[in-house]
């Protein structure tokens, strides 16, 4: 449940004047928006793509939530009952919507746009991260935000005569750590929910979660051999029933410039892409949560670290195997965004008002877009050092080493909330 990004049901007024406005993006790019799903399987991938993409003159906004099955997922996450929860959340968020062209013209890049694979955290979802998503693409990145769910034979996956897995509704291999996901059959029109998954009673923590994050880490490979397919002009049919052709990223994306991303659960994922994949050439990590890992794999990490940790999360432990990261490689760097929860690195911490502050409690005492600014910019200066960017990020290399307004070095230890 620590590990669990979706804000908790906290107390609060009801009324007051609310917003549900996420942030534009401040690049020098417009930035589109479209949903991936290939194959019919749930060990198909399934990705929101942020990208640059053309102006248009009235850009249709997609929802942020874009199904009504999520409020039922995020209610399970949150431990309430869905008869009650799950309404009061679409009442809530249901109208909100995310300010990037649904759909929209690819902005043709002769070089290629570096990307960015970028992994939720746990109980979360691809949409929940929209703001750092589109703020990256709006810096020149194409980022893929991944919705887990592949499957992967596990030690608890039944097998068929022959060895292989024998998929169930409620085989364990499953990845479960969306709080709800689905894929489309063959069967025209025909969806099959993937439900969030707790750990089993009577199973340790460590070894289940250490299943998803290989898993996790896995998909995130996966992903960018999705990419290795587009470049190299194979076909790769979308399932959904988009406007956007993928065969238009042939000649705009740059694999040889290739970064891994995410949040909490997510922030472990991209640390251990790194081991299993070379072409991830460095990781950022927002507030990982380390547990997970094995401690036999930190001497394998070898490429860099940014963890951009909250003020309210990290403990002395969680803190201690980032070192020992960082002891490793000089380039791997830890600071602390001061003022800042853990939910504060999702778009949940811009919801404002007290009928939402009724139902989350996603905010620091940090104004939220100061906190998205100190992220984003950390992370394109991280990103231009180790991906040999051509930009001007670097006039925001100090973040990296903790020095500026509400930012700090490695972490204040004793403050964490976990």
């Amino acid at each position: 449940p620590h590990s669990v990004p979706l804000p908790r049901l906290g107390r609060g007024g009801m009324g007051g004047t609310q917003s549900l406005a996420l942030p534009q993006a401040k690049g020098p790019h417009q930035v589109g928006c479209t949903d991936v799903m290939v194959g019919h399987t749930q060990q198909g991938l399934f990705l929101r793509l942020f990208y640059p993409c053309l102006p248009q003159a009235a850009p249709e906004h997609p929802l942020w939530i874009p199904r009504s099955q999520y409020f039922g997922g995020m209610a399970d996450v949150a431990q309430r009952s869905r008869h009650w929860c799950a309404p009061l959340l679409s009442v809530a968020i249901g109208s909100c919507r995310v300010p990037v062209s649904w759909n929209g013209p690819l902005k043709p890049c002769s070089s290629g746009y570096p990307l960015v694979i970028f992994s939720h955290g746990l109980g979360a979802f691809r949409t929940l991260y929209s703001s750092v998503c589109s703020e990256l693409a709006s810096w020149g990145f194409v980022v893929a935000a991944l919705e887990h769910r592949w499957v992967l034979w596990s030690p608890w996956c039944p097998r068929g005569a022959a060895g292989a897995p024998v998929t169930l509704p409620s085989c364990h291999c499953r990845d479960h750590s969306a709080s709800t996901t689905y894929f489309c059959t063959a069967e025209a029109g025909r969806e099959e929910w993937i439900p969030y998954r707790r750990v089993p009673q009577g199973q340790k923590e460590f070894y289940f979660r250490k299943q998803q994050v290989h898993q996790r880490a896995e998909e995130c490979v996966r992903a960018l051999q999705l990419f290795e397919d587009i470049s190299s002009g194979k076909s790769v049919p979308n399932v959904l029933p988009q406007d956007f052709d993928l065969s238009v990223l042939k000649d705009s994306v740059d694999l040889t410039k290739v970064a891994v991303m995410g949040h909490s659960f997510g922030g472990v994922t991209a640390v251990l892409a790194l081991v299993k994949e070379p072409r991830f050439r460095c990781a950022v990590a927002l507030d990982a949560w380390m547990f997970p890992l094995e401690n036999a794999l930190y001497p394998e990490v070898p490429k860099p670290v940014l963890f951009i940790n909250t003020e309210k999360f990290q403990t002395p432990e969680s803190i201690a195997k980032m070192k020992r990261l960082s002891s490793r490689n000089s380039q791997t760097k830890i600071i602390t965004i001061l003022g800042s929860v853990h939910h504060s690195h999702t778009d949940f911490t811009f919801l404002t008002g007290k009928l939402i502050s009724r139902i989350f409690s996603a905010r620091g005492t940090l104004d939220p877009y100061k906190g998205l600014d100190i992220t984003s910019r950390a992370a394109l200066a991280f990103l231009q050092r180790h991906l040999n960017l051509e930009e001007e990020f670097d006039q925001w290399d100090n973040l990296l080493e903790g020095i500026g307004d509400s930012i700090v070095p490695e972490t204040p230890l004793g403050r964490s909330n976990l």
